[in-house]
């Protein structure tokens, strides 16, 4: 059963060191205040040897973000500001803290662009300027929840990042208060009073939705990062939503449970390759015995179907390719394809072998 839970401070860090340095997405971590939000993206760039850099963002206008206007001649133009990161600078992660604590509509407008991928190839940008590819951002906010007073993100804001929900978790402070050096007294405390380490707080309603760009951004991260088991249904739910989270994690499970077919592995080898190396030998005992039936009955194989049962072939471990192979060649015109020269490379180990036996049973 599947249940999607907040994941707590050092699961948040494993998934921006996957994010970051892995993709171009912006995570948007979602936190009551306190948590540790700021302090483990600090980490975070620490451990990877990113430089930090703290945009404050309910301190800023929108002057602060593009820059300074000036005219060179009859062309305006605008002063890079002092946080922007260059090429020359040592990569570094963009922290846009108290997003949705921004005072000025136009504050938050010009972070939009700021804040969204580049998932066409570019690059980021804000106005006139252009952030390198080696530079990442990551966003923080506090709920909108009814305790804070912060502005509401619409959907279309909320659709263009990861977002990533943490809350307060005594094992996560424990260590992290043992490593800083915390007063011994308030460490015993906690530890026989792990309710007083936090008030009860509000849950965090910030439900994503499916979408296009949110299926996009989760095959993205499915291509290019690798996730703990536990913590892939958190990220993907924070991209299209629980519901859609789950049915998708549902069928892949039950989709890779399922031993390849016959048809598939003849007709669409291209689309299965990956799975069928990936079965187990009992799976893979389903689907020869599916492939030798089917073939006893079809007779004959097109040409992309002779390729796609060699491919099949190369991919088997030893003794289940020559057990196939020892039932193909009882198939008089599935052999006919199998003993051709440029299968070789594939099959001829395993038809000398079967020769043996033959052989050695005379």
């Amino acid at each position: 059963m599947y249940e999607v839970k907040i994941m707590n401070i050092e699961q948040m860090k494993i998934v921006l060191k996957e994010i970051v340095t892995k993709t171009a997405l912006t995570p948007c971590v979602v936190g009551h205040r306190g948590v540790g939000k700021s302090a483990g993206i600090m980490q975070v760039c620490r451990e990877i040897d990113r430089r930090y850099v703290s945009l404050r963002l309910g301190q800023m206008e929108v002057g602060d973000l593009v820059g300074i206007p000036y005219r060179e001649g009859e062309v305006m133009h605008w002063s890079r500001p002092s946080w922007w990161p260059t090429e020359s600078d040592a990569e570094s992660i963009v922290h846009c803290d108290e997003l949705n604590r921004a005072q000025q509509e136009d504050t938050l407008q010009a972070i939009f662009q700021f804040v969204e991928p580049p998932l066409s190839g570019g690059s980021r940008g804000l106005h006139t300027h252009r952030l390198h590819p080696k530079h990442k951002v990551i966003v923080t906010i506090n709920p909108p929840d009814g305790t804070y007073q912060v502005t509401p993100l619409d959907r279309a804001l909320i659709d263009r990042m990861v977002m990533l929900y943490v809350e307060s978790d005594y094992g996560c402070w424990a260590r992290y208060a043992r490593t800083s050096g915390f007063d011994g007294s308030v460490q015993e405390f906690l530890a026989v009073n792990q309710n007083l380490l936090a008030h009860d707080v509000p849950p965090m309603e910030m439900e994503a939705k499916p979408s296009e760009r949110g299926w996009e951004m989760v095959s993205i991260l499915r291509n290019s990062c690798r996730f703990p088991q536990e913590l892939e249904m958190e990220v993907y739910a924070g991209i299209v939503g629980q519901e859609a989270a789950i049915a998708f994690l549902r069928w892949q499970r039950e989709t890779r449970d399922r031993p390849l077919t016959a048809v598939e592995i003849l007709e669409k080898w291209g689309d299965v390759a990956a799975r069928a190396e990936r079965q187990r030998e009992d799976q893979h005992g389903a689907t020869i015995s599916g492939l030798i039936s089917q073939l006893r009955l079809d007779g004959g194989l097109s040409e992309l179907q002779e390729e796609n049962l060699v491919a099949y072939l190369g991919i088997l471990p030893r003794d289940l390719k020559f057990a196939l192979v020892k039932n193909l060649l009882t198939i008089p015109q599935v052999a006919a394809g199998l003993i051709k020269d440029r299968h070789d490379a594939v099959v001829l180990d395993a038809i000398r072998a079967i020769s043996g036996e033959a052989a050695y049973g005379q």
